[in-house]
């Protein structure tokens, strides 16, 4: 049975996104690097008001899942207590979920120079199951 899911959060402005893998070529297949989410499921609190976040830093388990760690409103705290992050690029059998266990894992590696990357907000669904 398929489950559809809503997801809250800013899309990646596609001109910096085409920018952005330019400067940080994704490692896997499957290249995501679209959306910073901000919660999945029903919107009860109020997502910041912003237009950009900060890229900081990458995440890579070297088995299919590379994150871009990403600063919003100056932290990388998401309220949920993981952190703020775009995935970037999963190998097949890998789902975008498990960058938080990436990043919780393994931290992640500073960027040579963070950079800024503008934000659109908005919302998405996704079919599990």
């Amino acid at each position: 049975m398929e489950n559809r899911h809503i997801v809250h959060g800013w899309l990646v402005d596609p001109a910096a996104r085409e920018a952005l893998l330019a400067l940080h070529p994704p490692r896997y297949e499957q290249v995501v690097a679209e959306h910073v989410t901000f919660k999945a499921g029903p919107e009860e609190r109020a997502m910041p008001e912003v237009d950009h976040c900060l890229a900081l830093g990458m995440s890579d388990d070297g088995l299919g899942v590379q994150a871009l760690v990403v600063a919003i409103d100056g932290t990388t705290d998401r309220p949920d207590g993981s952190t703020w992050h775009i995935t970037w690029s999963l190998a097949e059998g890998r789902r975008a979920k498990e960058s938080n266990d990436v990043i919780a894992a393994l931290g992640w590696q500073a960027l040579a120079e963070p950079r800024h990357i503008p934000l659109i907000p908005g919302w998405w669904t996704w079919t599990s199951g």
